[in-house]
C-alpha cells in the first residue's frame, strides 16, 4: 500500500521528471487576495502570475498545497466528521503551466500519472469535459482512448472555472474513479451523481478566456494549465477505502486519540474522534502559519475549529487537555513534508493545551446552563436566541458550538433571535458610546467599526500584502472614492501597517494598485482601538470602496522601530534589576530615529547605574535569543510573571512577549516577559546596539531615558569619536592622551586665573604689579571718610577681600566697590566696626543696587552686597551711596 506521504512524493517527482519546478507549498494565510481567508486551492498563491502582475517561478510548475476550508464562501467545518470527503485542512496536488504546454500535453501528462505512476485501472476511469469544448473531448478519445460514453459533455458551472466576475477563466476537465458496484450512486451528470461510487480525483482547468462581469469578451494570449488533485481523496482511492478518515495518516491520528483517551472507537464515538483528527491538522498548520487564536477574522476561525474539536474531546470524556498531546503525532506524520511544523511543535503545543484548558471552564459553565434550558425541549424544538445569546455573551458559548451541541438531539436555534439579541446590545453600546463624552469626530470610525468589524493586522508576520478598501475618509466624511492630489484616509479588511498605540509609531509606506494607483502612506493610527487608519496623499490614479490593493510598509522604517521597541523591553528589565522593583514604565516613545523611556524612580541614575545598565542590555542583545509571543488571558500573563505596560488597553486576549535569556538567574523564565502588542525583532542580535544618550527628570518621581540603537547608535558614537579627533587635533596631541593633555590645561587654566585674580586685587589696592598705582583716595563725606571704587572685570566673589584690606587701611570709614562684569553690575559696601552703630553697610548697599537697576541687597551692618542689570550706571551708584551716606 503507497503511504499518503509516498503518493506526495510520487506526484511531484513525476513532474519533477516532466521539467516542472517543484515550489514549496506557500503560507494559509494568502498575501495576494484580501477576498480569502485562507488559501482554499493550489492556484491561489499563483493567482497574480496568471493574471499577469507577477513573473512565473518558471514556464512550468508542481506543488503540494496546504488548504484550509473553515471560513467565508468555502466552509467545510460543519460537515466535517460526518461525511466520507469533508475535510477543514487538505493538501492539493497541482502542476501548472504559465503559458507554456495547454490541453493536450496536460492530458497527456494526468494520464499518464493515473496510469502508469499510479497503476489505475482504465477501465475505472472516466472523465468530464464542459459541454461545449470539442476539443478537450476528441483529446480524451486520441490520447487516453477513452469511449465515448466515459467522456462526459457537462452543461454546467462545474465545469467552467472562472478566477471572478473579471479575469482569466476556461472550461474544465474531471476525472473520476469508480469505487464499484457495491456502492451507491451514479456518474456524473446522472440524478445520482451526489453518491459516493464515482469519485472525483483530478480537475485540469484549461485557463483560456477573459472575461468581465461574468461575460466572455476574448482569448488569453497564452493560455495555461492549472490542476488541482485532492492528496487525501487520492489515498482513499490508492489505499483502496472509501472515507478519507480511512487512509494512513488519519488512522494514525485517530489510533493516537483513541488510546489517549482510553475508549473504544464504537458508531457513536467515531465522529468525534475524526473530527479531532481532521481540526489537529488544521489548527496545527494555521499556528504554524503565525495564526493564533483571537476574536476577529482568522484568529476567531481558528479558535472556533479548536474549540470544536475540544467539545468533541470532551463529548469522549477525555479528563484532562487531549489535542496538544496529539501534536507530536502529527509531526511525525508530516513533518518531514512541511518542516514548518517541527519549528512551530513548541509553540503549536502551547497554544492547544492553554486553549483548552480555558475552554473547558467555558464549556463546564455553558453546558450546564445549556441542559438547564433545553430540558423541556424535544427533538424539533428550538432553543431561544436570547438564550444562545447570553451563552455566547456571557460565558463566551460561540454560537456555532450551540448548534453543534443540541444538533444530536435533534434541537435547533431561533438564529433570528440570535441575531435581534445583538443587535440590541451592538444599539446599546452604541449610546453608551455617545454618552461617554467621546469626541463627535470619533463617530464616523464607531459607524465604519459597527459596519466592517476590526482591521486584521497581518503585520507581525509580514511587511507586504493584499487588502480590499472597506472605506475612505476625506476631510472627516465617508466618500465612495477619492482622486490623485486629494489627502485621504484609507481602511482595508486587512493591513500589514501598525496604527499607533502603546508609545509605537505608526507605520508609513505605500499602498498601490490598478490604473496607475499610488498612496503614499504618512502615518497609520488606530482609532477605537479596533481600526487601523492609513493617512495619506494620492499620488497618482484613483481608489474607490471596493477595490483592492496592495500595501506595502516602509520595511527599513520598520525593522528601526521594531529595534527601539524590543530595546525598551530590555531596558525595562535592566532598570529593574539593578534600581529594584519599584520601577516601572510611566510612557514611552518608539519612532524610527531614537526610543524614549520614562520609569519611576526618585532620583537620577548615578554613572555608574546607567553603564551598567547598558552593558547588561548589550549582553542580552549579543545573546541572539528568539524572541517569543504567545497569547493568553491577562490575569493568565501576569501571574506567569508578565507585566502591563503603560498605554495598552487589555481585552480577553493579550500577547506575552518573551525576549532574552531563558531561565534568567534560575527565574525559570525570559529576561523580560511583558504584554505587548508591538512589532519586534525575531532575535535580540537584530536590534545590534543599544546606546543611552541622555537620562534626565521628568516630573517628580519620574526619569527618563533616550537612547539608541543599531546604525543609530553606531552613527552617534562614531560623531563622538570624530569630535574627540578634532579637538585632539586643536591640542596637537592624539585622542588616547586628549584626557591627560585637557587635565594639564585645566590646571593651567586655574593656576592663570589666581595669578590674574592676584593682579587685580593688587592693582585694585594700588599695590603689586601696576606701575603708578594708587589706592583709591579717600575724600570726608559729612566728617566720614569714604573710598569708592569701579572695577572692571574683578570677579564679585572678591569683593568681600577688597573691602576687608580698604577698611583695614583706612581704619574708620565706609569703602564701596561697584564691579563690573559683562554688563552687570555687583555692589559692596564694607563699614568699619567703630561707625556701624551710625551708618549701616546694608542701607548704604540698596541705594547703589538701585542706582544700577537691581532691587535689594543684604547682609551685615558692616558688611553687605547686591546687584543689578546696568553696570553703565557704576558711577552713579558710587553717587547714590555718597549721597545716602551724606545724610541726603
Amino acid at each position: 500500500m503507497q503511504s499518503t506521504n509516498d503518493l506526495r512524493r510520487a506526484f511531484l517527482g513525476y513532474f519533477a521528471a516532466a521539467d516542472h519546478q517543484v515550489v514549496p507549498s506557500a503560507p494559509l494565510v494568502p498575501h495576494n487576495d484580501p477576498s480569502l481567508m485562507f488559501v482554499n486551492a493550489g492556484m491561489v498563491p499563483f493567482k497574480n502570475v496568471f493574471t499577469g502582475v507577477e513573473t512565473p517561478p518558471a514556464p512550468r510548475a508542481t506543488s503540494s498545497q496546504k488548504c484550509v476550508r473553515a471560513g467565508g464562501k468555502h466552509n467545510d467545518l460543519d460537515n466535517v466528521g460526518y461525511t466520507a470527503r469533508h475535510l477543514t485542512f487538505f493538501e492539493m496536488l497541482g502542476n501548472f503551466s504559465f503559458g507554456d504546454y495547454f490541453k493536450e500535453r496536460a492530458i497527456e501528462l494526468a494520464w499518464g500519472m493515473v496510469t502508469k505512476e499510479l497503476g489505475l485501472a482504465k477501465d475505472r476511469l472516466s472523465v468530464t469535459v464542459y459541454h461545449t469544448d470539442d476539443e478537450a473531448f476528441d483529446l480524451w478519445r486520441k490520447i487516453a482512448g477513452l469511449p465515448e460514453d466515459r467522456i462526459i459533455r457537462i452543461p454546467t458551472k462545474d465545469n467552467f472555472w472562472a478566477m471572478g466576475a473579471d479575469g482569466p477563466c476556461g472550461p474544465c476537465s474531471e476525472i473520476f474513479w469508480d469505487h464499484g458496484p457495491d456502492v451507491a450512486g451514479g456518474p456524473p451528470g446522472s440524478p445520482d451523481e451526489d453518491g459516493d461510487r464515482f469519485v472525483e480525483i483530478w480537475n485540469l482547468v484549461f485557463m483560456q478566456h477573459l472575461q468581465q462581469a461574468d461575460t466572455i469578451t476574448g482569448d488569453l494570449p497564452r493560455p495555461s494549465i492549472d490542476t488541482g488533485m485532492g492528496l487525501e481523496r487520492l489515498a482513499t482511492v490508492m489505499q483502496g477505502v472509501h472515507n478519507v478518515f480511512e487512509t494512513d495518516t488519519f488512522r494514525t491520528i485517530v489510533d493516537a486519540s483513541e488510546d489517549l483517551v482510553k475508549s473504544r472507537i464504537d458508531d457513536v464515538s467515531l465522529p468525534s474522534h475524526r473530527v479531532i483528527a481532521d481540526h489537529l491538522r488544521s489548527t496545527s498548520f494555521l499556528i504554524a502559519d503565525g495564526v493564533l487564536p483571537s476574536n476577529e477574522g482568522r484568529g476567531y476561525v481558528l479558535r472556533r475549529i479548536m474549540r470544536r474539536a475540544m467539545r468533541h474531546a470532551h463529548l469522549l470524556g477525555a479528563d484532562k487537555p487531549l489535542m496538544h498531546r496529539l501534536v507530536p503525532t502529527l509531526v511525525s506524520e508530516m513533518g518531514q513534508a512541511y518542516p514548518e511544523l517541527p519549528r512551530a511543535q513548541s509553540l503549536i503545543t502551547e497554544v492547544l493545551e492553554r486553549e483548552e484548558t480555558r475552554f473547558r471552564q467555558t464549556l463546564e459553565k455553558g453546558l450546564r446552563l445549556l441542559d438547564e434550558e433545553t430540558g423541556d425541549l424535544a427533538e424539533g424544538d428550538s432553543l431561544a436566541g436570547e438564550t444562545a445569546f447570553k451563552l455566547y455573551d456571557t460565558f463566551g458559548f460561540p454560537y456555532d458550538l450551540t448548534e453543534d451541541a443540541l444538533r444530536n438531539r435533534g434541537i435547533g436555534v431561533d438564529r433570528a433571535g440570535f441575531d435581534a439579541a445583538m443587535a440590541q446590545q451592538k444599539a446599546a453600546a452604541r449610546a453608551a458610546w455617545k454618552g461617554s463624552g467621546a469626541a463627535a469626530d470619533d463617530e464616523i470610525w464607531f459607524d465604519i467599526a459597527e459596519r466592517e468589524g476590526a482591521t486584521e493586522f497581518t503585520g507581525y508576520s509580514a511587511t507586504e500584502g493584499e487588502g480590499k478598501v472597506v472605506a475612505l475618509v476625506v476631510d472627516g466624511k465617508e466618500v465612495q472614492s477619492a482622486d490623485s492630489g486629494q489627502n485621504v484616509t484609507i481602511l482595508t479588511n486587512q493591513t500589514p501597517f501598525y496604527g499607533e498605540s502603546g508609545g509605537q509609531m505608526g507605520d508609513s509606506g505605500t499602498i498601490s494598485g490598478d490604473h496607475r494607483l499610488e498612496i503614499a502612506v504618512s502615518d497609520t493610527a488606530k482609532p477605537l482601538g479596533r481600526l487601523h487608519a492609513h493617512h495619506g496623499k494620492i499620488k497618482s490614479g484613483q481608489v474607490a470602496v471596493g477595490d483592492t490593493v496592495h500595501l506595502a510598509v516602509d520595511a527599513v522604517r520598520r525593522d528601526a522601530i521594531r529595534a527601539n521597541h524590543s530595546a525598551t523591553h530590555l531596558l525595562h528589565a535592566a532598570l529593574r534589576n539593578h534600581l529594584g522593583d519599584h520601577v516601572t514604565q510611566k510612557g514611552s516613545l518608539v519612532a524610527k530615529e531614537r526610543l524614549r523611556f520614562d520609569f519611576s524612580h526618585p532620583k537620577p541614575l548615578a554613572p555608574s547605574e546607567a553603564e551598567a545598565i547598558e552593558a547588561e542590555v548589550n549582553e542580552e542583545i549579543r545573546a541572539n535569543q528568539e524572541v517569543v509571543t504567545g497569547l493568553m488571558s491577562p490575569d493568565e500573563a501576569i501571574e506567569a510573571g508578565a507585566m502591563a505596560l503603560f498605554g495598552e488597553k487589555y481585552g480577553e486576549e493579550v500577547r506575552v512577549l518573551s525576549i532574552g535569556r531563558a531561565d534568567w538567574q534560575g527565574s525559570g523564565r525570559n529576561y523580560s516577559v511583558e504584554l505587548c502588542g508591538g512589532t519586534h525583532v525575531k532575535a535580540t542580535g537584530d536590534i545590534g546596539l543599544f546606546r543611552i544618550i541622555g537620562e534626565s527628570a521628568v516630573s517628580s518621581g519620574v526619569r527618563r531615558i533616550e537612547a539608541l540603537t543599531g546604525e543609530a547608535a553606531r552613527q552617534w558614537m562614531v560623531g563622538r569619536e570624530e569630535s574627540l579627533k578634532s579637538v585632539a587635533a586643536t591640542l596637537k596631541t592624539s585622542p588616547d592622551e586628549v584626557e591627560e593633555r585637557v587635565a594639564a590645561l585645566m590646571d593651567e587654566r586655574k593656576r592663570l586665573e589666581r595669578e590674574l585674580s592676584e593682579a587685580k586685587k593688587q592693582l585694585a589696592l594700588g599695590g603689586g604689579g601696576a606701575a603708578g598705582a594708587a589706592p583709591a583716595a579717600d575724600e570726608d563725606v559729612s566728617g566720614v571718610a569714604f573710598s569708592g571704587q569701579v572695577l572692571h572685570g574683578m570677579d564679585p566673589k572678591e569683593l568681600r577681600g577688597l573691602l576687608d584690606e580698604a577698611k583695614k587701611r583706612m581704619g574708620s570709614g565706609v569703602a564701596a566697590i561697584v564691579a563690573v562684569n559683562d554688563g552687570k553690575a555687583a555692589v559692596a559696601v564694607g563699614v568699619t566696626d567703630d561707625l556701624t552703630g551710625t551708618h549701616s553697610a546694608v542701607d548704604l548697599v540698596r541705594a547703589g543696587v538701585a542706582a544700577v537697576g537691581g532691587k535689594g541687597g543684604g547682609g551685615r551692618p558692616d558688611m553687605a552686597q547686591g546687584g543689578g542689570p546696568d553696570g553703565d550706571k557704576s558711577d552713579v551708584a558710587i553717587a547714590a551711596i555718597k549721597e545716602v551716606l551724606a545724610g541726603k
